[in-house]
């Protein structure tokens, strides 16, 4: 009797150090020595500096462009007049000093509960040349506002390009580090604001004063040149949000934690393009995750032996 249970507890310690060893090797480690701040975050004030109406009356606001065709040889400039419609024209060239074209463009407005819009303009420049510096200006008189872009290279499978990532900014305190994170970064060519954006409806009547303020605060972009396209987030999905996440994760799990910030996406040519992401407490060039993606069609892998 003694020999076997003296057997059955030797059986069950190897049993437990067989678990204890097992789990050790099953760890997924720690990904990141940082940790995320546990309160939630909160949208700074309408009289913050960063959503200041520009100087003059009535001068152009939360100016932005986007490509306005699907070639890449026009581009579409938008902004905004609170008090009059003013002037839908943007002068345009190639030299700051001869800015020699002009296009004309239109406005509209809309009423949100008691809201009133400013005037919304928008106006296509056509028949740009290919990967070339333009300068425009928008505006009356003193109120005279000038920016500038460049047309994206002619299309082809092996044309580099680099976009600039940003999901959910929203108006917060973070959201203006993420933005100031991404203008010190000088690689993109382009920037996606993968929505959600301004979350004005977690204000009563869904304010649509923080829209306007969201607009502000996304205009000053030092080189003042990347195009801006703005996609649908989770929010206008049909499948809802993705709220059902484990928590607190297993020991065993190498979840990467969620934290403010935004991506570069760099495409190389046909068949490779590098991912990094770019966490608003590293430094300017410091990432804090990356990877390759690879083309299947161009760049085949040999994956039948997995």
């Amino acid at each position: 009797m003694g020999r076997r249970w003296a057997a059955r507890r030797l059986g069950l310690a190897l049993a437990l150090m067989v678990v204890v060893v097992l789990a050790a090797r099953c760890d997924g480690g720690v990904t990141s020595s940082f940790v995320r701040k546990s309160g939630k975050t909160v949208d700074m004030p309408l009289d913050s500096d960063v959503f200041r109406v520009p100087r003059g009356y009535n001068a152009p606001q939360q100016v932005h462009i986007t490509q306005g065709d699907h070639d890449g040889t026009a581009v579409t400039v938008s902004w905004v007049t609170q008090d009059e419609p003013g002037s839908s024209t943007v002068l345009y060239g190639t030299s700051k000093s001869k800015i020699e074209f002009f296009a004309e463009g239109k406005y509209a407005r809309y009423k949100f509960y008691n809201y009133t819009s400013g005037y919304i303009h928008h106006c296509t420049l056509r028949n740009l040349e290919r990967d070339t510096k333009y300068y425009y200006a928008l505006g009356i008189g003193h109120t005279l506002r000038e920016f500038w872009f460049r047309t994206p290279p002619k299309v082809g499978p092996d044309v580099p390009y680099t976009f600039g990532l940003i999901g959910d900014l929203g108006q917060t305190f973070d959201s203006n580090r993420t933005l100031s994170h991404y203008e010190s970064n000088p690689k993109a060519q382009a920037l996606l604001y993968v929505g959600d954006l301004s979350y004005a409806d977690n204000h009563p009547n869904h304010d649509n004063v923080r829209w306007d303020t969201w607009g502000r605060k996304c205009t000053p972009v030092p080189d003042q040149s990347a195009p801006v396209y703005i996609t649908i987030g989770d929010g206008g999905n049909v499948e809802g949000l993705a709220n059902n996440m484990t928590e607190p994760q297993p020991s065993y799990s190498a979840y990467r934690e969620a934290s403010f910030g935004h991506a570069i996406l760099e495409i190389k040519n046909r068949s490779h393009a590098y991912y990094s992401w770019h966490r608003n407490q590293d430094g300017n060039a410091v990432a804090a995750d990356s990877m390759w993606f690879s083309n299947r069609y161009w760049h085949p892998i040999d994956d039948s032996y997995t």
